[in-house]
């Protein structure tokens, strides 16, 4: 029997060559980098397959045009510069290398952390200029320093093994890690006011998002020792680089390194004109052993998706029918509103997720309702996107359990989606439900209410006694503030008992007038979230 024919493959970013031989024994391959976006449209359609790396941006206009395409390779760890929602849409599945360059970060941020303790490049610069300057680049030893980890998923978990090594004390930030996987590793959990005041190094190994970006602005760093030295070999945009360069001028942090930046490749920067934040090209994966296991990783998985097998770092949902997307679709929406408020309300690290179907939702896959509540949970803290091929496998590494539940029946609606987070320091659930082809949250806890999340709108919860006159108190203190009310739901268990107020507001309401409701006597706590 004749082969099928050979499967084609497009490179367009220069990979490994140990990539391309696995490639070549099951498939046809066409090594054209540098080509502009229009001439990818113009012959991706006789691709079956697309790899990439930082350079090439994966438009939704060569995603459209790829009509034959199967899968889109980033041989590398980011995929910032593929459009995953265009691929889904047209059914094409978007892998990546999640641990190829682990090392190779982790190496390169423990390089920069020394290169900061001992002033290396400075030194170098001045004595090629035939200066002999010792005691102007006097340095300090990591032995017995605080590391501060922001993010503890594959780079900040080597980070933190090969710190102890320096016998460094270690702390981090990361309520997606449970307490005792961050003990396995060295590290003590602490909050992230407690990291700024308590580092003498923060290293950042957290995605950016639109939840990170500026994570680190001159709110944060007026916090820190004036010793503080910090690196960023994660992404461009997470630290305020204005912020950074002035704290360093004014002498409130000692000394930076950056790795990253948000427009790449960049040339032209203000952190180049501080003497005192040391400055790389983008080099954390930019080592032969990492290029070789990310150019291999990914030829590896398109030849198993080639042969119908599934890819072990799939970055987005597969396909699913339209029968079943279509009653799907708004519950999916509905879980990452859900996601949003469970996160932000409840408080310490993470143990349990529980997930829950009543009524009509429990006869059907529930998988990628599944793979959307691990991912919105986890979004903004895990470098590797969630999806129905890897949640269970993410939320292993970081010692989450995850547990579902079924129940076909369901007293007040037609279907009802819970997520429920157990963590160090309690229960928080949440329910909802689509009503109308609208997301409807109608239960916080054991208050049982009616929220409907749109775009751009801010709730803010208030734990309290129930008692008269506190309602008025609030509007007082909003109405000062100049900010306006459009709704109001109120939810208590008895008269003059625990209460929980929500207010659906038109702008966030500042951190004073946050601090004045949570002054008024029984008010337990107050938190404003975006949904």
């Amino acid at each position: 029997m004749a082969d099928k024919k050979r499967k084609k493959v497009l490179v367009t970013d220069p990979i490994s060559k140990e990539g391309i031989e696995v490639l070549l024994k099951k498939a046809q391959v066409d090594i054209k980098a540098g080509l502009k976006p229009e001439e990818i449209t113009a012959i991706i359609g006789e691709y079956d397959a697309l790899i990439v790396r930082s350079q090439t941006k994966v438009t939704a206009a060569i995603i459209e045009a790829g009509k034959n395409l199967q899968v889109i390779a980033r041989a590398g760890v980011g995929i910032d510069n593929v459009d995953v929602e265009a691929a889904t849409r047209c059914g094409i599945v978007v892998i990546n290398a999640p641990t190829g360059n682990t090392v190779s970060a982790a190496e390169h941020a423990i390089a920069l952390i020394l290169a900061l303790a001992r002033n290396i490049p400075q030194a170098n610069t001045s004595l090629k200029s035939c200066a002999w300057k010792r005691s102007e680049f006097m340095g300090t030893e990591l032995r017995g320093k605080t590391l501060g980890i922001i993010g503890l998923g594959n780079v900040g978990s080597e980070v933190a093994k090969r710190a102890q090594a320096f016998e460094m004390r270690l702390i981090g930030t990361d309520p997606l890690v449970s307490v005792e996987y961050a003990k396995k590793i060295g590290v003590k959990l602490v909050d992230m006011k407690k990291l700024l005041k308590e580092s003498d190094f923060i290293t950042l190994h957290i995605p950016l998002t639109p939840q990170t970006k500026g994570y680190i602005g001159a709110k944060e760093l007026a916090m820190v020792k004036p010793n503080l030295r910090i690196v960023n070999c994660a992404r461009g945009g997470l630290i305020d680089d204005n912020a950074l360069v002035k704290a360093i001028q004014d002498k409130k942090v000692a000394g930076a390194a950056v790795d990253v930046f948000e427009k790449e490749p960049c040339t032209d920067s203000v952190l180049f004109s501080e003497d005192r934040i040391i400055v790389t090209p983008h080099l954390g994966a930019s080592t032969t052993e990492a290029q070789v296991l990310a150019a291999r990783d990914v030829a590896e998985q398109i030849v198993d998706i080639f042969q119908g097998l599934p890819a072990r770092a799939a970055i987005n949902v597969p396909y699913i029918t339209s029968e079943t997307l279509t009653v799907l679709e708004p519950y999916l929406k509905l879980a990452n509103s859900l996601c949003k408020l469970v996160y932000k309300l409840a408080g310490g690290q993470s143990k349990t997720i529980r997930i829950k179907y009543n009524g009509d939702i429990a006869n059907y896959d529930t998988n990628p309702i599944k793979a959307a509540v691990i991912g919105g949970i986890l979004e903004g803290f895990s470098e590797e996107r969630v999806n129905i091929v890897n949640y269970n496998v993410i939320a292993a590494k970081r010692g989450l359990t995850i547990v579902e539940e079924k129940e076909a029946t369901c007293a007040n609606y037609a279907s009802l989606l819970t997520v429920e987070i157990t963590t160090t320091e309690g229960v928080w659930a949440v329910a909802g439900t689509i009503m109308h082809n609208e997301a409807h949250i109608v239960r916080i806890k054991d208050y049982w209410l009616d929220i409907v999340p749109t775009p751009d709108s801010y709730f803010l919860f208030s734990d309290h006694r129930d008692r008269p006159g506190f309602i008025g108190a609030v509007g007082k203190i909003t109405g000062d503030a100049n900010v306006n009310i459009s709704s109001m739901h109120l939810g208590r268990l008895k008269p003059r008992g625990q209460a929980l107020l929500v207010l659906n507001l038109d702008e966030p309401l500042p951190e004073k007038a946050q601090r004045q409701i949570l002054a008024i006597p029984d008010v337990y706590s107050v938190k404003l979230v975006a949904l």
